[in-house]
């Protein structure tokens, strides 16, 4: 019999992170604020070095702040695993 969706989340909350595993959502996230250039630059750098396709990265939330700079948060998967 299959197991209901309550049981399978039941089951997936007991379970617990190695050590070294990020908390929550399993991701690892770097907030900066720059100048739009740079914000560009750093994003372009970040993806090479992190790429979408193995660790899932991505530019979670951006703004732009009075004057000008951007604030952006990056987020990815601790290994591209």
């Amino acid at each position: 019999m299959a197991d209901r969706p309550r049981d399978l989340a039941e089951r997936m909350a007991r379970r617990r992170k190695p050590a070294g595993q990020p908390v929550g959502d399993g991701y690892l996230r770097e907030t900066f604020t720059l100048p739009r250039a740079a914000a560009r630059e750093r994003a372009q750098a970040f993806f090479a070095r992190y790429p979408k396709a193995g660790y899932m990265s991505a530019v979670e939330t951006w703004r732009e702040l009075p004057g000008g700079d951007i604030e952006f948060t990056m987020r990815r998967l601790p290994s591209a695993d």
